[in-house]
């Protein structure tokens, strides 16, 4: 498991327009070449990130990414570190019982309907994948509990496909940085996918997730370690403490 290393505050190549960037309210989206900018340098900080939930097989990826809707990855880990070696593929999940699982992830928000769900998705998987997690999207959001930004998180960890998971993290960035603006989460999502550029995309949603994460945080962005921040439209700059 890593976590994102430690940020610090370094000079970025195309900047914006000073009275773009003082521009408290409107978000001027990122040039071309302030966004090759923004993702070199988190490449550069952290080459290859992956993600902060625990799993060794495509499966327990699945039912990680499912239980964690509206809860924590430490939180999720903490429960599958119990229910994985006992259970970790499909048959054994169905071996437990719907009370049986509930007992493992009751510490998990709304873990009964994803114990339904778990189950249900656990069922189709044997019915009609042999009980193998599938590659295609379509087959992934027809699980139960299973919708867009899961699929997207599958496809990409477990198959290497560059896909956006649009989180709060990633639409809080997206959003504040002026690196793809959008309404919504799809809406940001197709403006990654147009925006960032080929050689970034496996890796960005990682990246983008992590500095959401511990840099660049919904209450008070830590903007003098970001090491981005000369490429953000985000204005005022939180000052150091």
């Amino acid at each position: 498991m890593t976590r994102c290393p430690r940020l610090m505050k370094q000079s970025c190549s195309g900047q914006l327009n000073d009275q773009v960037a003082c521009n408290t309210h409107l978000r001027i989206a990122m040039k071309p070449a302030q966004i090759s900018t923004f993702f070199a340098t988190l490449r550069q900080a952290n080459p290859l990130p992956v993600s902060e939930l625990e799993y060794t097989s495509v499966f327990e990826l699945l039912a990680a990414v499912l239980l964690s809707a509206q809860a924590t990855d430490v939180g999720v880990n903490k429960a599958t570190r119990k229910l994985f070696p006992v259970a970790n593929t499909p048959a054994r999940i169905l071996a437990l019982g719907l009370e049986g699982l509930e007992s493992y992830i009751r510490t998990i928000g709304l873990y009964r309907s994803k114990a339904r769900h778990l189950m249900q998705t656990c069922h189709i998987l044997m019915a009609q994948h042999g009980g193998e997690v599938p590659r295609s999207r379509e087959a992934l959001e027809a699980l139960p509990g299973v919708g867009r930004k899961t699929a997207n998180v599958v496809l990409n960890v477990a198959f290497g496909e560059p896909t956006m998971a649009v989180d709060t993290h990633i639409f809080r960035v997206s959003n504040r940085t002026g690196l793809a603006p959008g309404k919504t989460p799809l809406a940001v999502e197709q403006s990654l996918l147009e925006r960032v550029p080929e050689p970034y995309r496996v890796h960005a949603h990682h990246w983008l997730i992590l500095h959401g994460r511990y840099v660049c945080q919904a209450r008070k962005p830590l903007c003098w370690q970001c090491q981005v921040a000369t490429c953000c439209d985000f204005k005022p700059k939180t000052p150091a403490p």
